[in-house]
């Protein structure tokens, strides 16, 4: 491919996918510049990368499959144990239209989501957020992640139950 035809091509794929693996990567390192710098990562890696893309899958499976292992090598990354951040997804879910005492309890209940996904093990909420924030198949998930399957549907069974119970015990509803 042609560097120009190559530099448009990308800037394209940059525009249609870059929001969602800037949430994608968030998900993983819960800092905004530290999820921007894995997205850049994964947009010199598609365009290094983009002549020898077969389409086997699809772009959007590449650039997150491409993303999460910017994610995991930054996690175990000598910089990311002497720095670690803590702060909260923002916008992951978004306020439904309801009168301000009912988004007040809303966005409260969807806070306390959020924290129990978060305590889930990173194992579970990475295909809670695929599944449920990402709106990725079950087959998607499995490629996206590396995983077989059958690996992916236990582990959302036992996140969603996991969820449940702690749902339960604190008397959430969302």
């Amino acid at each position: 491919m042609e560097n120009g035809r190559k530099e448009d091509t990308l800037e394209e794929i940059m525009i249609e996918h870059g929001s969602d693996l800037v949430r994608l990567a968030y998900n993983y390192v819960k800092d905004k510049e530290t999820a921007k710098d894995m997205v850049q990562n994964t947009f010199i890696k598609c365009y290094e990368n983009l002549d020898e893309f077969r389409y086997d899958s699809s772009i959007k499976t590449w650039l997150y499959r491409i993303t999460i292992n910017q994610c995991k090598d930054y996690l175990r990354s000598w910089h990311y144990r002497k720095v670690q951040t803590k702060e909260v997804l923002d916008n992951a879910i978004k306020p439904l239209l309801l009168t301000p005492e009912d988004k007040a309890i809303r966005k409260s209940e969807q806070e306390k989501i959020k924290d129990f996904i978060f305590s889930l093990p990173k194992n579970y909420r990475e295909v809670i957020f695929l599944y449920y924030y990402k709106s990725l198949s079950i087959g998607e998930i499995a490629e996206v992640a590396e995983l077989n399957t059958n690996t992916v549907k236990t582990r959302l069974r036992r996140a969603k139950q996991k969820l449940k119970i702690l749902m339960e015990e604190a008397n959430v509803y969302g």
